[in-house]
């Protein structure tokens, strides 16, 4: 395979001197390297680099004009360094000056005239073997970073499905649909969206905020099923999902985790500081903690649940705007009603017949 792939190396020849060209070609060409060019103008290395796209350069050194020691720059320039292009002088300039500036120009070989043709063809040889095993190896290292970047995707995706999956197994055991930590996710990533949080940031809030009620798995059915009022002590024990879905996701050194451990924390704090479960007030509550509050809210005030019926929009939403500066950061209420009618905005023209759609420039993370 090698041989062969050696055998169709392209080689340019780049010599002033016509009867070197035919002696190069003579000795070559017999050997079985059929792809060949020449040119007797050093000027035009450089096009012919990136049309000809040698594998070898022969290259003399003593050319009127442009000499080889300036084409060796030329090369030089027009190669990137994670390539190979091996260049062999062939000059009768046998001085240690030039041997020396060619080598440190980037030459990889060096041969004076009068040129033997076996040490020639050994020479060519041995550069275009290593010119075609360091592309071999190059395509191995391209190759396994693709697959390593595959098998990462792979993980991530693997990862992003678990905490999902995790989140809708507590979920599930209220909300028969699983839905309520999905919108949960997209209402909380609105909220960051108009509140300028960067893409990045927006896209984990996204898949953070499903994760806010995990603590719910160490709440018993009897009390999380509960389709009338908890008693006191029934409602201490609710309390305690928030720690339970804390601990579950802390430890850990992912960003993702770190949010969804600090949204598990907190969504159940109150501005005023009156919520739990550690009773922070305002700022000290964290922001992601904040949205989410906002966010969960609307969405159970607007679905059903074993102990009521779905709200309007319009009346979870004067309900959220009453308890703004008290239960929820002001802040957030407006970022929450301005993403929300932005939301409904689109979602109108969306539906819109084409032909009557009216131009709009809303936009939606929902």
């Amino acid at each position: 395979m090698l041989d062969e792939k050696i055998r169709r190396a392209r080689i340019l020849i780049v010599d002033d001197e016509a009867s070197n060209v035919d002696l190069l070609r003579r000795i070559l060409e017999p050997a079985g390297y059929a792809t060949v060019h020449d040119t007797r103008d050093p000027r035009q290395v450089a096009p012919l680099l990136r049309d000809f796209e040698p594998d070898l350069v022969l290259l003399d050194l003593l050319m009127p004009g442009m000499d080889g020691h300036e084409v060796l720059e030329v090369i030089r320039e027009a190669t990137p360094n994670d390539q190979y292009l091996p260049v062999l002088v062939l000059t009768s300039d046998n001085t240690r000056d030039a041997k020396r500036r060619a080598l440190s120009a980037g030459a990889r070989d060096y041969l004076t005239k009068p040129l033997s043709p076996s040490e020639v063809r050994s020479r060519v040889r041995n550069l275009l073997e290593t010119r075609m095993l360091y592309q071999e190896l190059r395509g191995q290292n391209a190759e396994l970073e693709r697959r390593v970047r595959a098998r990462t995707l792979e993980l991530e995706d693997a990862r992003l499905q678990t905490l999902q999956r995790l989140a809708r197994a507590a979920e599930y055991r209220d909300d028969a649909t699983g839905q309520h930590t999905r919108r949960v996710g997209r209402s909380a990533a609105r909220v960051a969206a108009m509140l300028g949080w960067s893409a990045a940031d927006i896209e984990m809030m996204r898949l953070a905020a499903p994760l806010h009620d995990v603590g719910k798995i160490g709440v018993p059915d009897g009390i999380l099923l509960n389709d009338g009022p908890l008693s006191p002590a029934e409602f201490e024990v609710m309390k305690t999902h928030c720690a339970i879905g804390a601990d579950i996701l802390s430890g850990s050194d992912v960003p993702l985790l770190k949010l969804a451990a600090e949204i598990a924390m907190s969504h159940h704090e109150r501005w005023d500081g009156r919520g739990y479960p550690e009773g922070l007030a305002g700022e000290e509550i964290p922001l992601s903690g904040r949205i989410v509050a906002v966010a969960d809210t609307f969405d159970a005030l607007t679905h059903p649940r074993p102990y009521k019926e779905a709200w309007t929009v319009e009346a979870a939403l004067d309900d959220i705007g009453r308890g703004s500066g008290e239960r929820f950061d002001p802040q957030v209420v407006e970022a929450f009603r301005a993403g929300l009618a932005e939301a409904r905005e689109a979602d109108r023209d969306a539906a819109a017949p084409s032909a009557t759609r009216p131009p709009s420039h809303a936009s939606s993370t929902a």
